[in-house]
C-alpha cells in the first residue's frame, strides 16, 4: 500500500505539471500565468518542490542507470502489448497518458526503493551519520 500511495502522488505529480488535456499547470500557466500571476508562482514553486523531492530520493536510491532501466522495463512491457494487438499507439492522447505514466512509475519506484530494498535484503541504507 505504501508502493501505491507514493506511486499515485507521482503520477499526480506528472499529470498536474503537463496532460494532454486542457487541465494542467502548463496549460494553464501559458493560457493565464500573467493574469494570475501570483497563484501561478505560487501553484509553480509547489510543483518544483514535489519535483524536487522525487528526483532527488530517485537519483539517491536507483540512480541515473536505474532510471534508464526502469522506464526501459516498462516501455518494453508497452512494446510487448502493442505487438500482441492489447493497446493501440496510434492515439497520441494515450501516447501522452503512457508517457505519463512511466515517468510516475520511474519516480514511484525511485521514492520506495530503499524501502523495498531494506525488506527484502534486511539491511538499512545509512545516508547521514550523526557524529557527537
Amino acid at each position: 500500500m505504501p508502493f501505491l500511495i507514493r506511486w499515485l502522488i507521482a503520477f499526480v505529480l506528472v499529470a498536474a505539471t503537463w496532460n494532454p488535456t486542457p487541465w494542467n499547470f502548463t496549460r494553464w500557466v501559458l493560457d493565464t500565468g500573467t493574469e494570475q500571476l501570483p497563484i501561478s508562482v505560487l501553484v509553480g514553486l509547489v510543483l518544483l518542490i514535489g519535483w524536487i523531492i522525487y528526483l532527488r530520493a530517485t537519483l539517491r536510491s536507483i540512480g541515473p542507470l536505474g532510471m534508464v532501466l526502469v522506464g526501459a522495463v516498462f516501455a518494453a512491457l508497452i512494446w510487448v502489448l502493442v505487438d500482441y494487438g492489447i493497446i493501440d499507439i496510434s492515439n497520441p492522447g494515450l501516447n501522452a497518458w503512457l508517457g505519463i505514466l512511466i515517468a510516475s512509475l520511474v519516480l514511484g519506484i525511485g521514492l520506495s526503493w530503499s524501502i523495498m530494498r531494506r525488506r527484502i535484503s534486511g539491511q538499512a541504507d545509512v545516508d547521514d551519520v550523526d557524529v557527537e
